[in-house]
C-alpha cells in the first residue's frame, strides 16, 4: 500500500547526512533551548516537584515518537511529490487527485492555503525565539548581562537578514558540522546528567504522561501547549525531503537527532529532579560553570542556522505561492549558477525581517514568544494530517478504512496540541493568528481576482482561431520582424494584438502567442517543457509549462524553439504585453474592500518583464481596463 518512491535511494555519505543535520533539522534540533523550561514554567510556583518533570518528560518523548517518529518520519515522508515535499506540494498532491468544482477539492486548497499561511507565521517567530534563547543563556553566565540580551539578539538578527543576498552557499558549508557538535553537545551534556540521577530514565513509560494528564487535568492540558516546542521543526522533515532525499532524512532522525534530544532532555529532567532551582535555564545550567560561555556561543550559531533554514523555506514557499497563483508576482534572484532552489526573494526577506523585530521588540523573552510559536506550528500539523488523509486515500489508492482512521488518530493529536495553544492568544498567541489571517485573505483574494480577470478575458475576447482565418482577408501589414505575445490565454486573442492592430495598423511577419502555464508539481520535465502549434505561416501558438519550485525564462524557451523550425532572433524579436487596470463592473462580482486589495496587490506585483526575465528594451506594454 506505500506510494511509489521517486528515483533511486541516495547512497548514506557522510557528507550528505552534515548536510540534512545542517539544513533540515537546525530548527528542531534547538528545542531543546526553551521547551522543557516552557513546560515546567506552570508548575513554578508551586515547586518543581518530581511528579512533574516525569510527567513532563514522558509527554517530551511520546511527542517525538508519535509526531515526528511516527507521523513524519514513518508516513508522510513517503507523500513525495516527484520527489519534493511541503505543505504546497502535499496540496497539489491532493488537488490532483480531486475532480474540478468539488467540495472536497475546494476544502484541500483552504486547508493548502491555511498551512502556508500558518507556515510564513513560523518563519517569523522561529528566528526570534531560537536567537533568544541563545543569547540569553549569557544571563545564566553572568546577569550583568540581561540588558544586553534584547540589543544583541537584534544585532545577531539583522546581520542574517542582511547577507541573505548572497545566497545559502557560502554558509551552507559549515552549517553541517557546526550541527554535528551542537548534538554530539546535546548528548554529552544529558549524558552527564542522567548517568548521576538514572531514576529519571522512568519517564520513558507512557504511564508518567497518562498519570500526569489524568492528576493536573486543566494545567496539563495548558502544559501541553509548550510541549508541543519539542517537536517544532518536524514539518522541515518533509519540507526539505526535495534536497535530500527521505533515505538520509530517516537514518539523520532515527541515529543521530532523536538520540541526542531524548539524551538531552532527559538530562534536564535529571538535573531538575536534583536541583529545582535549575528551572530558570535548565539547559545552560548542565554544563560546568566553565563551559556556559562557549555553550552560549555554539547555541548561537546553532540557532542562527535553524533560524537561516526557516527563512529559505520561506522564500521557496512564496515562490511556489507564486507559481500556483496564490500570491502576485515577487521578486525572485538566484544566488547559485547550479542549484536552481538557491533563491532569494528580496521582498519576503523584508517583510519577515520586519516582523522579527516587532517580535523582539514586543515579547522581549522566549518564554512570551512561546505562546506565539506554538499556534504556527500546530496549525501547519493540523492542515497536514488532513491533506495526508487526501493524498493517501485518493492519490495513493489506500483504502478509505486505512487512511482515514490512521490520519484521523493523528490529526486528534495535533488538533490536541492546537487547542491547548489557543489559550494562549492573549499572552501572545494572537500574533500568528492574526498574520495567519491577514496572508490567508491575501492569497484568496488574489486567486479569486485572478479567476474573474481570466474569465472576463473569456467573455470578451476573440477566439484566436477566427483571428487566424480572417488574416489573409483582412489586407493587414506586415513588417520585418518577429512579435511576442504573451496571453494567459492560449485559445483567444490578446488584448495587447488588438491593440496594436488598432493603433498602429500593422502585424509582424513572424508572431509568437505565448502562454506560461503552471502545473502542479515540482518540476516539469524538459521533453514536456514546449508545446508548439503552427496556426498559419509563420504564426505559432506556444505553451510553456513549468511546475512550482521554477522559474519562467522565457527567452531562453524561445531560443530552443529552434529544434521546432523556428527561427529566433533576440534582437530582431519585440514582445507585447497587456497591463490590466482593474475596475469596478456594474455589478461587482468581489466585495468592496477585496477589489481595493486585489487592485493594490496587482499594481504592486512585479512586471511581467522582470518575473519572465525578458529584456526590457524589447517590450512594449499596452493598457487595458477589465471591469470584474
Amino acid at each position: 500500500m506505500s506510494p511509489p518512491g521517486h528515483g533511486q535511494p541516495r547512497p548514506l555519505r557522510p557528507a550528505l547526512i552534515l548536510g540534512v543535520l545542517g539544513v533540515v533539522y537546525g530548527d528542531i534540533g534547538t528545542s531543546p533551548l526553551y521547551a522543557m523550561r516552557a513546560s515546567l514554567i506552570h508548575f513554578q510556583s508551586e515547586g518543581t516537584n518530581p511528579e512533574a518533570v516525569l510527567g513532563i518528560l514522558s509527554l517530551i518523548f511520546w511527542s517525538l515518537i508519535v509526531v515526528v517518529t511516527v507521523k513524519y518520519v514513518g508516513f508522510i515522508l513517503r507523500a513525495d511529490n516527484r520527489g519534493e515535499g511541503g505543505i504546497i506540494s502535499l496540496m497539489a498532491l491532493a488537488l490532483s487527485a480531486l475532480p474540478e468544482g468539488t467540495w472536497l477539492r475546494r476544502a484541500a486548497l483552504v486547508i493548502g492555503i491555511v498551512g502556508a499561511s500558518l507556515f510564513f507565521s513560523d518563519g517569523m517567530v522561529t528566528p526570534a525565539i531560537s536567537v533568544l534563547s541563545a543569547v540569553e543563556g549569557l544571563k545564566v553566565v553572568d546577569p550583568i548581562f540581561e540588558d544586553a540580551v534584547i540589543p544583541l539578539a537584534l544585532v545577531v538578527l539583522l546581520a542574517l537578514f542582511l547577507v541573505q543576498y548572497r545566497g545559502t552557499g557560502r554558509m551552507g558549508a559549515i552549517f553541517g558540522p557546526v550541527t554535528a557538535v551542537w548534538f554530539g553537545t546535546l548528548a554529552l551534556l544529558g549524558i552527564a546528567q542522567i548517568v548521576q540521577n538514572p531514576a529519571v530514565l522512568a519517564a520513558l513509560s507512557p504511564h508518567h504522561a497518562i498519570e500526569f494528564a489524568a492528576t493536573h487535568r486543566v494545567v496539563a492540558f495548558i502544559a501541553l501547549g509548550a510541549v508541543v516546542l519539542a517537536v517544532t521543526g518536524g514539518e522541515a522533515l518533509y519540507a526539505d525531503m526535495g534536497h535530500f532525499g527521505a533515505r538520509p532524512i530517516r537514518f539523520a532522525w532515527l541515529f543521530i537527532v532523536l538520540p541526542a534530544l531524548v539524551l538531552n532532555y532527559f538530562g534536564q529532567g535529571a538535573l531538575l529532579l536534583a536541583n529545582p532551582a535549575a528551572i530558570e535555564n535548565p539547559f545552560f545550567l548542565l554544563a560546568p560553570e566553565a563551559l556556559r560561555l562557549p555553550l552560549v556561543f555554539l547555541a548561537t550559531m546553532a540557532t542562527v542556522i535553524a533560524s537561516q533554514a526557516m527563512i529559505s523555506g520561506a522564500f521557496s514557499v512564496a515562490r511556489q505561492c507564486v507559481q500556483m497563483g496564490l500570491l502576485p508576482r515577487l521578486v525572485v534572484r538566484h544566488t547559485s549558477e547550479t542549484e536552481e532552489g538557491q533563491i532569494y526573494l528580496p521582498q519576503i526577506n523584508f517583510a519577515l525581517l520586519i516582523g522579527v523585530i516587532i517580535l523582539v521588540l514586543e515579547f522581549r523573552d522566549s518564554d512570551s514568544l512561546a505562546a506565539a510559536y506554538g499556534i504556527a506550528v500546530t496549525g501547519t500539523f493540523v492542515c497536514t494530517s488532513l491533506l495526508a488523509a487526501i493524498v493517501f486515500w485518493r492519490h495513493f489508492r489506500w483504502p478509505a478504512v486505512v487512511a482515514l482512521p490512521l490520519f484521523g488518530a493523528f490529526f486528534v493529536i495535533d488538533a490536541t496540541f492546537f487547542a491547548a495553544n489557543l489559550l494562549k492568544v492573549p499572552q501572545g498567541g494572537y500574533f500568528p493568528v492574526l498574520l495567519g489571517i491577514t496572508l490567508f485573505l491575501i492569497m484568496t483574494t488574489w486567486k479569486q481576482g485572478r479567476e474573474l480577470l481570466f474569465a472576463r478575458f473569456r467573455q470578451d475576447g476573440l477566439p484566436l482561431k477566427s483571428f487566424i482565418a480572417r488574416l489573409p482577408q483582412s489586407r493587414t501589414i506586415r513588417v520585418p520582424g518577429m512579435a511576442v505575445f504573451m496571453t494567459s490565454q492560449a485559445d483567444f486573442l490578446p488584448g495587447a494584438l488588438l491593440h496594436n492592430l488598432k493603433h498602429n495598423k500593422v502585424l509582424h511577419e513572424r508572431v509568437l502567442f505565448v502562454t506560461v502555464l503552471n502545473e502542479p508539481v515540482p518540476f516539469v520535465a524538459p521533453e514536456r517543457r514546449r508545446e508548439v502549434e503552427a496556426l498559419a505561416p509563420d504564426i505559432h501558438r506556444v505553451v510553456l509549462r513549468y511546475g512550482f519550485q521554477e522559474s519562467p525564462h522565457i527567452p531562453k524557451e524561445l531560443e530552443a524553439l529552434k529544434e521546432e523550425g523556428i527561427r529566433y532572433e533576440p534582437m530582431q524579436t519585440s514582445y507585447f504585453l497587456g497591463r490590466e487596470t482593474v475596475v469596478a463592473a456594474a455589478v461587482p462580482k468581489m466585495s468592496r474592500w477585496r477589489q481595493w486589495l486585489f487592485t493594490i496587490m496587482s499594481r504592486n506585483a512585479v512586471p511581467a518583464t522582470e518575473f519572465f526575465r525578458i529584456p526590457s528594451d524589447r517590450v512594449v506594454e499596452l493598457g487595458v481596463r477589465v471591469a470584474i
